[in-house]
């Protein structure tokens, strides 16, 4: 490159920067020989030619180091009009990733050239080359220029006034791209608030002549809406009466942001559209159903937001005779639907993935939770079943937009839907073409959910229907018919196993061996689901099961493949240790073996599988001895390889890529599996190896996921072979108290929970470490909005913590008593209770003044358990009994406070004499029934959400008997504690999976 072609003697073109004065920035002109080049390189980059686009590559880095290269691509991009349009583009685009790259390293009269050139050049002919300038100018600006570019705005500002259309276009394509990419900081003191002038300039053409402008107008305006920027809401009126009048816009492009406008104003200022939601609502009825496809979608997205607002119901029942029908219109395939999707395409097993069809997967590291009272229907929707049943439409589309409105407001309307939708139903599913029926099945499907109560009637003929299009001949009505059964597999699991389970399992898994690897997909996830509430119901059909799923090994191409571990992986998590016979060891573990062993360990497919082997291994326990080894040592260099990899780059980042530690994530994952299913057969294995070095610095690692699953396997270590961890816990308690951080939710929890493993193993010589971490514990289960998973596991540490070290803890007892016992009150019986609460009772025992302001929540939360064991539930009687004599009745009553007015009125029948006894009057709602006892602690691989919440801070009424019960007699507190088993069986909760 040279300086300019008025010199004398110009150096080389590729002269080295060091030989380049470069000139002010109006002066600058190309020289011929070098602008030649980058022609000529430009050119060839349009190339299709793999090694052609190497070599383009590597001039383009060594071009780089000459500081006028990239005026020279200015100056094709807005002077070279003889170019044509692509070559000038292109121009452009390689100049804006080398501004996103370099851009501070620019010489300023390089920056300087670039802009006034992009500035006097807004207006080009060409709309391509306005559309590239623009996104030129507004990266520029998202560089820090706004601040160092005063006149920027000012000027695009006022060529808005321009007679000329390409100047008022192209300006307004920039402040659009500048909004879009600014939005924040141009509502800021730091530019002097800019929107208080563009705002009302922006709404004065929202009336222009020309529809691109009208557009642009609406467009910028939108991106200030969400976050109700001053200069918006003083305008806000004005906006709407704006929006009002283009309604009936002709060109779509402007309905489009009308409607999008509409969409978010009911967000964020519904006050000043309900005085015209009807006529809103009309509207929007009609752009549903618009001719542009684009324009329907917007509009679509309307009732999404309007099923989050309270006025939903009152403003929408009068219009669910016309709105259902437009949803359910909606949901069908388009043609061009059909065609993105080869819907003629009946069989495709045999055609290999290629690698764009398959998603990039992430790990999510393990966390440890507990399980509650009452099973979730919401357990799993953590965004794994996410997946739309035409994912190869990546794109959010009117299908699938139709779906999930449908899906809300059934959720909002329940069963004051079907009126309108049955007779619709009915005749689309049995409709004679497939694109209508396949419709009506998404339809049933998109319901089951908010409408569950009000279908069951229907579902005994509609079960076997949909089992029936599970062997339709169109791919597509057999994968959309697998996504709606499992919707409604918590009905099917709670009949008879004979009338619908065992149909319906055994057509799920032809559809899995079916020919079509869509049909292979959606059924490979719908038995996923229905494993999940099928639970050990599936225990009988294991050696069927099993075979269909190792036949699949076989027929599988890449991308069903994944799926298919994680099928396994939830059969395993599901049927637990009934997998542990040799039958079944022998089907299932070789073809995982075979697929262990192919994989490098560079492979990202390792992944899933690794997923799928911890939790394989956590089922079959001692029966994963004979693979244990060599998938440990595995998993062990995997976590040793990525920790070298990550010291190498740490030290030389210019030699060395960072590593994935996706790789080092999931191997520490599956290690946990192993150490939670081969318990104490784990010792020999950590024995012979450096585990424990390398646990040391992944605990400390930079990465949350790291440590997460850093303390997941520290404490099924703890519980498997402590004799290995004990002479490490000087090093490792100063680390588990930096992690109690609920900042890091994930991290904070297994880290809280690895603790209490801690304090079980090491009994009385904890007593050095307690305050590390006691502090901490107290501020987080006092934590305003903590998760309850993480309270739940900080109160099992704290008494866990008492009841090994209680003169430690006990004198923090007044401390965190309320949420300690308000947090374990919806926890199951289990181990983990049973050590918490031992602790809380030595801990008042040895602090009894520390319970006496809250002694109505431990009584409610002695009043949780169900089946006490008797040492326990008589600690509890002398506590109860103790506190009752030392009160006396007539001070008993004043102990509890006025929040007992929250019991139910039916406590005062003659069967729960509970207000006679405390004299106190009672009143309230009927509090929820006692739930079976759970299975011990429930460890999930993937970050684990808790409950639903409860409907009473106060345990059931027929409980709290319990505790009035124990004030006078230990042998009443047995005998109502077993009639309460009998009251109320566990319910298991009922997975969605949002696949549209």
């Amino acid at each position: 490159m040279s300086r300019a072609a008025a010199t004398t003697n110009p150096p080389s073109p590729l002269a080295p920067p060091s030989q380049l004065q470069l000139p002010p920035a109006m002066d600058w002109q190309p020289d011929e020989q070098g602008l030649q080049q980058v022609l000529q390189l430009l050119k060839d980059s349009q190339s299709p030619n793999t090694a052609t686009q190497r070599i383009v590559q590597d001039k383009l880095k060594q071009l780089n180091q000459f500081p006028d290269f990239n005026n020279y691509l200015i100056f094709v991009l807005t002077r070279l009009k003889s170019e044509d349009e692509p070559t000038r583009s292109l121009s452009g685009l390689i100049l804006k990733n080398n501004v996103k790259a370099h851009y501070q390293s620019f010489p300023p009269p390089v920056a300087e050239f670039i802009k006034q050139e992009c500035l006097n050049n807004i207006g080009d002919a060409s709309s391509l080359i306005r559309a590239t300038i623009g996104i030129l100018i507004t990266t520029i600006a998202s560089k820090g220029e706004l601040q160092m570019w005063p006149e920027l705005l000012p000027q695009l500002c006022n060529l808005l006034n321009s007679e000329d259309y390409n100047t008022c276009e192209g300006a307004f394509g920039a402040l659009q791209k500048i909004c879009e990419d600014s939005s924040e900081l141009l509502d800021s003191d730091a530019l002097n608030r800019p929107l208080n002038v563009m705002i009302p300039k922006f709404l004065q053409f929202f009336k222009h002549c020309s529809p691109k402008i009208r557009s642009h107008a609406i467009a910028c305006v939108n991106q200030f809406i969400m976050d109700r920027a001053q200069a918006l809401m003083d305008n806000i009126d004005t906006f709407i009466e704006h929006l009002f009048a283009l309604a009936v816009d002709e060109d779509p492009e402007v309905r489009k942001n009308v409607c999008r406008a509409l969409v978010m104003l009911l967000e964020v200022r519904i006050d000043r559209l309900i005085p015209h939601m009807h006529s809103i609502i009309q509207y929007m009825l009609q752009r549903t159903q618009d001719s542009d496809e684009n324009v329907a979608l917007e509009a679509c997205e309307f009732w999404l937001t309007l099923a989050e607002q309270p006025i939903c119901k009152e403003a929408l029942t009068s219009h669910l005779v016309q709105l259902i029908p437009i949803l359910v219109n909606g949901m069908k395939y388009s043609e061009i639907d059909i065609i993105l999707l080869k819907g003629d395409v009946e069989e495709d097993e045999a055609i290999p993935d290629s690698e764009q069809d398959i998603k990039p997967r992430f790990h999510k590291s393990r966390t440890v939770t507990l399980q509650h009272e009452e099973e979730r229907a919401q357990d799993g929707e953590d965004g794994d079943d996410e997946d739309d049943d035409d994912d190869t439409l990546s794109d959010w589309n009117l299908r699938k937009c139709s779906a999930a409105a449908l899906d809300v407001l059934a959720n909002v309307f329940r069963e004051e839907l079907l009126p309108h939708l049955l007779p619709l139903l009915k005749g689309l599913l049995f409709h004679p073409e497939w694109v209508i029926k396949e419709s009506g099945i998404l339809v049933l499907g998109a319901i089951a959910e908010g409408c569950m109560q009000g279908m069951v009637p229907y579902l005994p003929e509609l079960i076997p229907h949909l089992i029936q299009c599970l062997s339709d001949k169109k791919a597509l009505v057999r994968s959309i018919a697998c996504w709606t059964l499992s919707r409604y597999a918590h009905w099917v699991v709670s009949q008879p196993p004979d009338t619908y389970l065992k149909p319906l399992m055994t057509e799920l898994l032809k559809r899995i061996l079916d020919s079509n690897k869509r049909v292979q997909e959606a059924a490979c996830s719908a038995f996923a689901t229905l494993e999940e509430e099928a639970c050990t119901e599936l225990v009988p059909y294991l050696s069927f099961i099993l075979d269909t799923l190792v036949f699949a090994f076989g027929k599988y191409q890449h991308k069903n493949l994944l799926i298919l571990y994680d099928a396994i992986g939830t059969l395993a998590d599901s049927v637990g240790h009934h997998l542990n016979q040799p039958e079944y060891i022998q089907k299932l573990m070789p073809p995982l073996i075979q697929k262990w062993n192919e994989l490098k360990d560079e492979d990202k497919d390792l992944f899933p599988l690794l997923e799928c082997l911890s939790s394989v291994a956590t089922a079959l326990q001692s029966g994963f001895l004979p693979y244990c080894e060599p998938v440990y040592q595995r998993c062990v260099t995997l976590v040793q390889k990525t920790l070298a990899q990550a010291m190498m780059y740490s030290q030389h980042p210019e030699q060395y890529e960072a590593p994935d530690k996706d790789f080092m994530i999931v191997a520490l994952d599956l290690l946990s599996g192993l150490a939670e299913g081969l318990g104490c057969h784990v010792e020999q294995l950590v024995a012979r190896s450096n585990i424990m070095t390398l646990l040391f610095q992944c605990m400390q690692d930079t990465m949350p996921e790291v440590r997460q699953s850093s303390f997941a396997l520290l404490g099924d270590l703890t519980k498997a072979c402590f004799v290995h961890v004990k002479p490490c816990i000087a090093e490792f308690m100063p680390i588990l108290g930096t992690n109690l951080n609920p900042e890091f939710i994930s991290v904070c929890n297994n880290a809280t929970w690895a603790i209490g493993e801690i304090c079980m193993q090491m009994g009385e010589e904890m007593q050095p470490y307690v305050q590390m971490v006691l502090n901490n514990l107290v501020e987080i289960i006092n934590r305003p909005n903590t998760p309850k998973t993480l309270l739940e596991n900080t109160a099992i540490t704290i008494g866990r913590l008492g009841y090994v070290c209680p003169q430690e803890v006990a004198p923090m007892l007044q401390q965190f008593i309320r949420p300690w016992c308000t947090s374990l009150r919806n926890i199951r019986d289990n181990e983990e209770k049973d050590s918490a609460f031992r602790g809380i009772c030595v801990m008042i025992r040895a602090n009894p003044a520390g319970v006496m302001q809250d002694f109505i929540f431990f009584c409610d939360a002695v009043a949780s358990w169900v089946s006490p064991k008797d040492d326990l539930r008589d600690m509890f009687y002398k506590i109860l009994h103790g506190f009752k004599e030392q009160a006396g009745r007539a001070v008993m009553p004043a102990r509890f406070p006025s929040v007992l007015g929250g019991l139910p009125g039916s406590c005062q029948s003659p069967a729960f004499p509970l207000g006679s006894v405390l004299s106190v009057p009672l009143c309230g709602r009927p509090m929820p029934p006692v739930r079976a006892a759970s299975p011990a602690l429930l460890k999930c691989m993937s970050p684990g959400t808790t409950a639903g919440g409860y409907k009473s801070p106060f345990a059931p009424v027929t409980s709290w008997r319990l505790v009035l019960d124990a004030c006078s007699s230990p042998c009443s507190f047995r005998a109502s504690a077993s009639r309460l088993r009998l009251l109320d069986p566990c319910r298991r909760g009922c997975a969605v999976h949002s696949q549209w």
